[in-house]
């Protein structure tokens, strides 16, 4: 029976690879949708046209994420049997079309459970890993073994055209000014202004991930170069399903994850939890000279440091799904985070003369602990009228964050133990959120759309700093240049209209977005503020072709913008590294964007391409550059480490940079048990700028580049294998060199298929490493550092009330019909 099915599955694949032969006599088209018992659209349920005559097979399609399917037929008499994998089909029959009646559409589908077909049914092809669409790519994170056991940081790391670097800092395009939402809009898991919430966010509660490189006017106008959306995940079958997840790793890293799902008639009821411990081993180095007017050199100085971040996190998010009518829908969502970290930094400083020979060696050594807190709460309302696509949709979301960094230092001059000094650092970071969002669509005449909404984001964030230093009579006081607060308000009000339209196979949609922000950031111990108050227009315009089923070309433009992050606007920063200092700069204003965008989408029987050229032009572009610390006016870092502070590293406003690029992401099935995909990303980056008369400009030409392969093995196994590149990178002041990871993964399906054993590897060679120079006025510096060692994982998953995620009949691809 299992194989008889299979069987069956391959052979009614052939015939739909095959229409793009006969799309021009195919003018007439069959309609309609599907759901399940729950009134849930029904995804991937695959729709078969016969002719009446012979019962021989016409065309066939399947539905989309909406359950809807649209399929083009020539002038004919048909029959159409509507099916999904442990369902029951249905047969319409009689089904006439042709001139007089062009567009036939059939009554929407509800396909009930056959409990007999899911006993028989063992295994069951899973989704594809990655789905191509013009306007976004959708990357179903789960199916990707290299991902399970990880956390949101590294999942990040294994997606095309996304990189994240040692620092954990991500970046989509080779550039780092992407927004980052949890479920479509923002959130505390994503961090407050550093990456570093992402890598305590446990990877197995995480669906899929979207990238969308030229939003529309319906997404904040924030994110440069685009925006990533994480996805949750939140089960909508019935009855009660879900997963439970283990992991245990070297170096260690332990992890219990389950998602539970519950859906009855009138209510639908999620909950997740995921609780990890990991000890992130890191180390490196960096050796600095420094020179006269003339170059010789006058100093130098070589670090080394090895650093251990442990951390205890727990994640858990409940929520329900209140069914008020059949188009009346109410949700209720929670979520709260607490982590509990240890980070362990352990410095070495070699100072040498300028002849090259030995001074003195000075130990700094920090303990620092780390609590974060993260509650969030989410009302959620849909209306759905009439029409279908004619809905109206208001969200209502809290956020408050807390994190606190505590940390003891100690700094020893081995030559000179009179000047070894002790110290304490407390840092805090509380942040509030209150964000109202309200969108409408009316759909009019026959495929055009009307959209409009409002958006209010109202933040606030309080930072405190403080350093103390014991002094000669045995107490600690404060270094008055790190005894100060941060206080940051911004408050962005919203509205936007789209309208758009199809016109056979062309569509066109524009929309306009307006946003008003008002920051107000100020130093409450010092007169350094920074208040900004701006009115923006950011227009937007997408228009696209559809050749036919295999072919489909697009352009769209997109004006957007990037705001610092409140930590670039700190004048004080981590305080472990009393040689190399990192500051904010309260002077940042913020990146504005045109971006403009063509790209092409190839489908064959076996695989798809998409294909992007891509242009910005960017004003005020924010980059980090590195001074010596007596040049730098506006932040005294005199109390640090008795003044032996070199460098200090800050962002500051460039004039303009454009940059170009062009990507390929790529799919292929070699075999029925071997799949590939692909990406590589060539881009060119020209800036121009300077700061306090120093020139700045830089001229980066660079290419990133991903290939995956799955192979099945008997045995209910399966191997699979990733290889990343990222070429070398000139910038403001130097170059960062190039960088290879391999990471492999052996996953065995265990218990009847119920569960899956994995096996990893990340970063099969260890070499994830960042490997820097920079060229700076009268210095030079070169460092290495990792701070991600290679690790080992085994995970295993048990699905309850579920099997292998059902796949898409054909390949995944097309535009995502808006209109």
């Amino acid at each position: 029976m299992k194989l008889k099915f299979i069987f069956v599955l391959f052979i009614f694949c052939i015939p739909f690879a095959s229409q793009a032969q006969n799309y021009q006599q195919e003018k007439y088209k069959i309609v309609g949708s599907v759901i399940d018992e729950n009134k849930a659209p029904l995804e991937f349920a695959t729709v078969r046209i016969f002719h009446q005559a012979d019962s021989s097979l016409a065309t066939g399609n399947v539905t989309d994420a909406k359950g809807q399917f649209s399929i083009n037929v020539a002038d004919g008499n048909y029959y159409v049997i509507v099916s999904f994998i442990s369902y029951q089909a249905q047969t319409f029959s009689n089904i006439s079309v042709g001139e007089n009646n062009p567009l036939v559409k059939i009554p929407q589908v509800t396909l009930s459970a056959d409990s007999k077909a899911l006993d028989e049914i063992e295994i069951v092809a899973e989704k594809s890993t990655m789905e191509l669409q013009l306007d976004k790519r959708v990357f179903n994170v789960g199916k990707d073994l290299a991902n399970l056991g990880g956390s949101a940081t590294q999942i990040l790391d294994n997606i095309p055209s996304v990189s994240v670097d040692v620092e954990g800092n991500v970046s989509l395009r080779g550039s780092q000014s992407v927004r980052i939402l949890i479920n479509g809009r923002p959130s505390g898991l994503a961090g407050i202004g550093s990456s570093e919430a992402l890598r305590l966010l446990q990877g197995n509660l995480i669906e899929r991930v979207e990238v969308i490189t030229n939003p529309s006017a319906r997404y904040e106008a924030e994110g440069q170069v685009g925006i990533i959306n994480i996805i949750l995940k939140e089960e909508q079958k019935g009855g009660l399903n879900g997963s439970f997840d283990l992991t245990a790793g070297y170096p260690e890293n332990f992890g219990l994850a389950f998602n539970l799902n519950y859906r009855a008639k009138w209510m639908n009821l999620f909950a997740s939890y995921g609780a990890s411990y990991r000890d992130t081993p890191g180390s490196g180095f960096s050796n600095q000279r420094f020179f006269d007017e003339n170059g010789n050199t006058t100093s130098s100085f070589l670090t080394t440091q090895d650093r251990s971040r442990a951390d205890f996190g727990n994640t858990f998010r409940t929520g329900a799904d209140i069914f008020l009518g059949k188009k009346n829908t109410l949700t209720l969502a929670g979520l709260y985070r607490y982590s509990d970290g240890n980070n362990i930094t352990n410095i070495r400083y070699d100072d040498f003369d300028a002849s090259g020979n030995f001074v003195q060696t000075v130990l700094r050594d920090q303990d620092e602990k780390e609590t974060d807190n993260n509650i969030e709460i989410e009302l959620n309302h849909k209306i759905e009228f009439g029409r279908k696509g004619h809905e109206w949709v208001s969200n209502f979301k809290w956020i408050k964050s807390e994190d606190t960094e505590l940390a003891d230092l100690f700094e020893n001059n081995l030559n000179d133990a009179q000047s070894s000094i002790t110290q304490k650092s407390f840092n805090t970071e509380d942040e509030e959120n209150i964000i109202f969002q309200s969108d409408y669509v009316q759909p009019f005449a026959k495929d055009a759309k009307f959209e409009a909404g409002v958006r209010v984001g109202l933040r606030r964030i309080d930072n405190g700093f403080l350093v103390e230093q014991l002094n000669d009579n045995g107490s600690f006081e404060a270094i008055p240049e790190f005894n100060n607060a941060f206080d940051y308000d911004e408050n962005v009000f919203a509205a936007y209209a789209i309208i758009g339209n199809k016109w056979g196979k062309f569509s066109a949609q524009g929309g306009i977005r307006a946003e008003m922000t008002d920051i107000k950031a100020a130093l409450v111990n010092s007169p350094q503020n920074s208040n900004q108050n701006y009115m923006n227009l950011f227009p937007s315009a997408f228009f696209a072709y559809e050749l036919n089923q295999a072919n489909t070309f697009q352009l769209s433009y997109s004006r957007r913008l990037s705001r610092p992050w409140f930590r670039l606007l700190l004048p004080f920063s981590n305080f472990s590294d009393s040689r190399n200092f990192r500051a904010g700069n309260p002077n940042l204003t913020p990146e504005f964007t045109h971006s403009i965008e063509a790209g092409y989408l190839y489908n064959w029987k076996s695989g798809n391409v998409l294909s992007s050229v891509y242009y910005r032009r960017t004003t005020g572009v924010i980059e980090r550059i590195t001074l010596l610390a007596e040049d730098v006016d506006f932040v005294d870092v005199t109390g640090v480490g008795n003044g032996q502070i070199q460098n200090v590293t800050l962002p500051i406003n460039l004039s303009a940079q454009d940059a170009y690029g062009i990507e390929f992401t790529i799919s292929q099935d070699l075999a029925s048990w071997w799949s590939v995909n692909g990406n590589l990303n060539f881009y060119r980056a020209v800036t121009e700028g300077s700061f306090e008369g120093r020139n700045y400009a830089s001229d980066v030409t660079s290419l990133n580049a991903r290939i995956a392969s799955k192979v099945e093995l008997p045995a209910k196994m399966a191997l699979q294998s990733n290889i990343r590149y990222r070429g070398p990178q000139n910038n403001t002041q130097g170059l960062t060199k190039s960088i290879t990871m391999i990471d492999l993964a052996l996953a065995k399906d265990v218990l009847k298929g119920n569960g899956t054993l994995t096996l990893s590897v990340s970063d099969l060679l260890n070499d994830r490493r960042r490997r820097s120079e920079i060229n700076g006025e009268n210095f030079f510096t070169e460092s290495e550092f990792q701070w991600r060692a290679r690790q080992f994982l085994l995970n295993f998953t048990y699905r309850l009330n579920q099997k292998k995620e059902r796949k898409r009949e054909g390949r995944d691809g097309g535009f995502d019909g808006d209109f």
